[in-house]
């Protein structure tokens, strides 16, 4: 089986495309430089080209803050580039696989979300994902969306490796207000080859359990055996430009395992600079 992955040079196309190859899928690695996901007329022509059995749309817009003040940016690459995608797989026969985000829910529900929920996105960043969801339902017959969250790999800036850059810091201020899932990118991937052989719909794929973002940091440094001045804050003393759910775990049906090993077997393999 052939399979395209855009975006094949993020942090999670890095990881996906040699998992992807080691169960024995023939991998076309279409990074942005060979595949702008925009330009409609190019992708009909890489389609044809390549003819792609399973299409696996990783290619994103992902600066949730930065969204607020380019929405026109980040529409056109999650929402319109999507559209161009689900067109182009559901012309050439192609399953397509799109991943979104758990940021599509507004985290009013205080319960983990199914993939039967309603999002409600709270920021530009989700909707403009929520729409490429859309777009998916609407032009293409054949289909995954796969909700991921906060992710991190080995691969890309993330929020583990900014944690450990600012181990030396006399006070480090994290959120304890945001709940979710960390999701380490490689166990992402393994998750998404074993969904591509479930029945078409969408799934939410991220770590089991949930924590905070300064839980989470207090078990990275935790791992690591460093002694740091680590202070819980609310959402409201740190501001951001783009407004996060308060409460965004998904139920992952047992798809991967807790956040906490996972995290112990990403910082197992890190290899620092």
């Amino acid at each position: 089986m052939r399979v395209l992955v855009t975006g094949a040079n993020g942090m999670l196309g890095q990881d996906l495309c040699p998992i992807l190859e080691d169960n024995g899928y023939e991998v076309i690695e279409a990074s942005h430089s060979v595949l702008d996901v925009t330009l409609e007329e190019n992708i009909v022509k890489y389609f044809e080209e390549t003819r792609p059995d399973l299409v696996i749309h990783c290619a994103a817009y992902t600066n949730v803050d930065g969204a607020e003040t380019e929405y026109e940016k980040a529409y056109l690459i999650n929402s319109k580039g999507t559209e161009n995608i689900a067109k182009a797989s559901d012309k050439y026969g192609a399953v397509l696989v799109y991943i979104s985000t758990d940021y599509v829910f507004d985290g009013q529900k205080g319960a983990p979300y199914n993939p039967e929920d309603k999002p409600n996105p709270i920021n530009n960043y989700g909707l403009t994902k929520l729409k490429g969801e859309e777009a998916v339902k609407q032009f293409c017959s054949k289909y995954y969306i796969i909700r991921t969250s906060w992710l991190y790999g080995h691969h890309g800036k993330n929020f583990v490796e900014t944690m450990l850059s600012l181990k030396d810091n006399n006070e480090i201020k994290v959120v304890d207000d945001q709940i979710g899932c960390p999701t380490w990118t490689v166990e992402l991937a393994e998750a998404i080859v074993k969904i591509i052989h479930r029945p078409y719909g969408i799934y939410h794929a991220c770590s089991g359990g949930e924590t905070s973002w300064y839980e989470f940091a207090k078990e990275i440094f935790k791992l690591q055996d460093l002694e740091v001045n680590l202070l819980p804050c609310k959402t409201e003393d740190y501001p951001r430009p783009a407004k996060r759910p308060k409460y965004s775990v998904m139920d992952n049906s047992g798809l991967i395992k807790n956040w906490k090993t996972s995290l112990e077997d990403y910082l197992s393999l890190r290899v620092e600079d």
